[in-house]
């Protein structure tokens, strides 16, 4: 098992593949598992990933105060330190692509490519994942995380959801089987109420290659994010993928494509980095 050190916290990561780095980040209650289990990485390519503060086997949780998009871009750039990547491509899906956002804004000398997968955050917070997460930890907290998932089980919103967004709902009824359901309700809250960057102009600053992927029927993703950040940040590709919903299968799938058509455009056969940053 990897870790890496870093105030006082042990973190687990995993990489593969040699060659041009990329960092893909996890989502939000979700571990290395999820960005592995969507990509493997071409020939020329080494992938790494690591746990987040309060996620997977990333421990202790720490302060819980610093839980923000904020802390969790710091934790990535120590983590490139301690691997010895001056600049790598990063990116990550939903809480991932805040964090990938946030790292790219403020540590823009240490980002070769951009990779914002499912955004959900723009310049705030997203009101629907506000609304629906913010139930679920008000019920954890209450009623803890059995009689709390019957009681959101048995909700309007959960049952339309189930119909409408089968993964979705699966998504926010897992909150309830974490192993320590107070600390992960708590850490959620934190979350779902931070922003990437205040300001949507700064979209704009960003001088290098970057992929945007988004999805129908996916409220906690809603595809207009991932439109809004591809029209902000210059030159971005922007490709729709399936949702989970409709097939995780196409979703992981069509996800690995347009990461290697990525790549390939501007990552891969020896081509020149300073002369594709120069297209930006």
């Amino acid at each position: 098992m990897r870790r890496f050190q870093h105030e006082g916290l042990s973190f687990h990561y995993r990489e593969a593949g040699e060659g041009t780095p990329f960092i893909f980040q996890h989502g939000l209650s979700g571990d290395i598992s999820q960005p592995f289990g969507l990509f493997q990485p071409p020939r020329g390519f080494r992938m790494l990933a690591f746990d987040c503060r309060g996620h997977g086997k990333t421990c202790p949780l720490g302060d819980l105060s610093r839980i923000s998009f904020t802390t969790f871009a710091d934790d990535l750039r120590a983590f490139m330190d301690h691997a010895d990547i001056d600049r790598a491509i990063v990116g990550g899906v939903s809480m991932g692509a805040a964090v990938a956002l946030n790292f790219a804004l403020r540590y823009p000398r240490r980002v070769r490519g951009l990779v914002l997968s499912r955004p959900a955050w723009l310049e705030a917070p997203n009101p629907w994942n506000v609304e629906h997460f913010s139930l679920v930890t008000r019920l954890i907290r209450e009623h803890g995380p059995k009689e709390g998932m019957e009681q959101f089980k048995a909700t309007e919103a959960y049952q339309q959801l189930a119909k409408s967004s089968p993964a979705v709902a699966s998504s926010l009824a897992a909150q309830f089987d974490s192993p320590n359901s107070q600390q992960s309700a708590a850490l959620v809250d934190r979350i779902i109420h931070d922003r990437p960057h205040p300001d949507r102009r700064a979209w704009g600053t960003i001088r290098v290659p970057t992929l945007v992927l988004a999805n129908l029927q996916d409220p906690v993703h809603p595809f207009e994010y991932g439109q809004a950040l591809a029209e902000a940040i210059p030159d971005a590709w922007f490709r729709e993928i399936a949702s989970k919903s409709v097939s995780p299968q196409r979703h992981a799938v069509e996800t690995a494509r347009s990461l290697k058509e990525f790549f390939d455009a501007y990552f891969s056969g020896g081509a020149d980095e300073d002369s594709v940053l120069d297209e930006f």
